[in-house]
């Protein structure tokens, strides 16, 4: 199996795993032609720098890698037609040819304790 595909694989494995603990979570952009590994998703009406803060070291960030130092959130998500508040409630993922199913299954178990905490804390927009 190539690199490509074993990483298409294992984004979709993240997604669907998100996606059956949090309903309302939506991917952005096409869900075929996309990078292998790298996944865009919307966790409405949950702050993603909140998120951030509780899932230190995820590859994670708000906006795109040539401009995640800045911390804004993605130009490409308005591009898209995202709202500011859909823009602000969206994280990039990001796996490598490294990571193992594994390490994904763990990724995905603490997003979705991450979105749980950060809404019953009241994180929200």
């Amino acid at each position: 199996e190539d690199d490509a595909a074993r990483l298409r694989g294992m984004g979709q494995a993240l997604f669907a795993a998100i996606t059956d603990a949090v309903p309302d979570v939506r991917l952005n952009g096409a869900a075929a032609g996309r990078l292998p590994g790298s996944l865009n998703l919307t966790f409405p009406g949950v702050a993603a720098v909140r998120l951030l803060r509780e899932l230190p070291g995820l590859a994670l960030s708000t906006g795109s890698a040539c401009s995640s130092a800045d911390g804004k959130p993605s130009r490409v998500l308005a591009a898209i037609g995202l709202d500011a508040d859909d823009r602000a409630s969206s994280l990039r993922i990001c796996l490598g040819r490294n990571n193992t199913a594994a390490e994904v299954a763990y990724a995905a178990d603490r997003i979705i304790a991450a979105v749980g905490k950060v809404r019953e804390e009241g994180g929200a927009l």
